[in-house]
């Protein structure tokens, strides 16, 4: 079945507004200042949050 009038641009445009791609969200590490996802651990010095690092060796030699 055929539409019964064409689609003008300005429909169009208001049909894709909200399709838009958005950037990914990244937040600066207050250890190291390196920037990091949010809610996340810095891969560079292993900030969390306040009170809580993870050390990088330890984890990454327990296979």
């Amino acid at each position: 079945m055929l539409p019964v009038a064409r689609t003008s641009k300005s429909r169009k445009g208001m049909r894709r507004a909200h399709q838009a791609l958005t950037g990914i969200a990244s937040s600066r590490c207050p250890g190291c200042g390196q920037s990091r996802l949010p809610h996340r651990m810095c891969s560079n010095c292993g900030y969390v949050n306040r009170g809580l690092s993870v050390d990088l060796e330890e984890s990454t030699t327990k296979k």
